[in-house]
């Protein structure tokens, strides 16, 4: 029983290590699900019981003009969800808004000082007020929903005079087809002010959905995110955006990419970051940065000519920061990238892999056309600030104060 029991353990270990906690996670539950009995059970009710009505109250008072309360999912460091969220209530907080912090699903923490603490030491040194769980929170103006899970808890909140919705990305893409697909797609019919990261996002759950949306744009560090200088300029470098838990990026197609470009164009050299592949069989030669402080970014945006970065669902930050080191992007088609990239500043081709393996190729070898397009996507990198996202945020919250009171708490049967 202990030697069964170890076994299971390294195998555990060895999927947290190649695939993430996410996909770890959800192996481990369909192993309880439909795997051989154990004895244990799984509690489904449990998991899924915030889905159902409810009624979350806040304590007795008036909200405060400007006040803002988000409902965020329980973080790691690193999250780049996060970062975008607590990046945004900080500019917030320096046009002068209040913010409070719930995490009402406790998985990583259990002391909210501890989650202000690695918010501010890690994201944002913030002022805002953590809270784990949803007993007593203040009443606010603006309440905004952050992920799919948390519409669910936004929607039994009493205490805000607006509710929203920061939607980054459409979260049903992110499951199969099945309970979480069709939890995560009704929360767009919850009835709440919808801001959304990009264009194709706020036209897709107006069309879909009937919401009311506020696009807000992508912005760039500028500060952090410059050309550095080229060390070997001869060489020709392919960096590639691997995330293998993260299936919207696309890493298995990416790598049939850059194998074919090995094969056509042996002398490349390519750079893969953002997760740890050590993992996986990689036969062409590169170089496996796993995940870097962002500090270490630029410099190595600077030493590769062409960046390829699939995106599936919402478009990645990623082009823009690259754009801004003077690296070229290779990306997919699709109204979900080209609401932000166009052909004059990316190359776009199909998501198949013999067109995106002409498109890096076919930049590769021209110098001139590969300088003209990273020339021109740098300006419009430089020109996408967090400053003016933050102002088109704030424009998005008037506009739902303008607007009459939906997405109330469903009554309890």
């Amino acid at each position: 029983m202990t030697a069964l029991l170890l076994h299971r353990l390294r195998r555990v270990a060895q999927l947290l290590r190649r695939e993430g906690v996410v996909t770890t996670v959800r192996a481990v539950v369909r192993r309880l699900r439909h795997g051989p009995g154990s004895g244990q059970r799984v509690d489904v009710l449990g998991h899924y019981a915030f889905a159902m009505p409810q009624r979350v109250a806040a304590r007795p008072g008036a909200a405060a003009r400007g006040s803002l309360l988000w409902f965020i999912p329980d973080f790691n460091i690193g999250s780049g969800g996060h970062l975008n969220i607590f990046r945004t209530i900080w500019h917030l907080e320096q046009m002068g808004y209040v913010s409070g912090i719930v995490i009402a699903k406790p998985a990583q923490h259990s002391d909210a000082a501890q989650a202000r603490d690695d918010i501010r030491t890690h994201f944002f040194p913030l002022k805002a007020q953590v809270y784990l769980g949803c007993d007593a929170l203040p009443p606010c103006e603006f309440a905004l929903a952050t992920g799919w899970d948390t519409a669910y808890t936004l929607r039994a909140f009493d205490g805000a005079a607006h509710k929203l919705y920061f939607v980054q990305d459409f979260e049903p893409h992110f499951f199969a087809m099945g309970t979480e697909w069709v939890l995560a797609e009704n929360t767009y019919r919850f009835g709440f002010f919808g801001i959304t990261a990009g264009g194709w996002l706020g036209h897709k759950l107006q069309a879909d959905y009937g919401m009311q949306t506020h696009a807000v744009g992508f912005g760039v560090e500028l500060e952090r995110y410059q050309r550095q200088p080229r060390r070997e300029p001869e060489i020709k470098r392919v960096f590639f955006y691997a995330r293998p838990p993260t299936p919207r990026r696309a890493f298995e197609l990416g790598l049939l990419v850059l194998n074919a470009v090995w094969q056509r164009q042996p002398d490349t050299q390519f750079v893969l970051a953002g997760w740890d592949t050590a993992g996986y069989d990689i036969p062409f030669p590169h170089l496996a940065c796993g995940t870097l402080a962002l500090d270490a970014l630029p410099d190595l945006y600077s030493q590769c000519d062409v960046a390829l970065v699939l995106s599936l669902t919402n478009l990645s930050l990623l082009p823009l920061e690259l754009m801004a080191c003077g690296c070229a992007v290779v990306s997919n088609r699709g109204p979900n990238v080209q609401w932000l990239l166009h052909d004059d500043v990316a190359v776009l081709a199909d998501a198949t892999p013999e067109a995106l393996t002409d498109a890096v190729c076919e930049l590769l070898r021209d110098d001139a056309r590969r300088a003209a397009l990273s020339a021109r996507a740098e300006v419009l990198a430089r020109s996408q600030t967090w400053d003016e996202v933050a102002r088109q945020f704030e424009v998005g919250l008037l506009a739902a104060r303008e607007q009459p009171m939906q997405g109330g708490a469903p009554c309890v049967a």
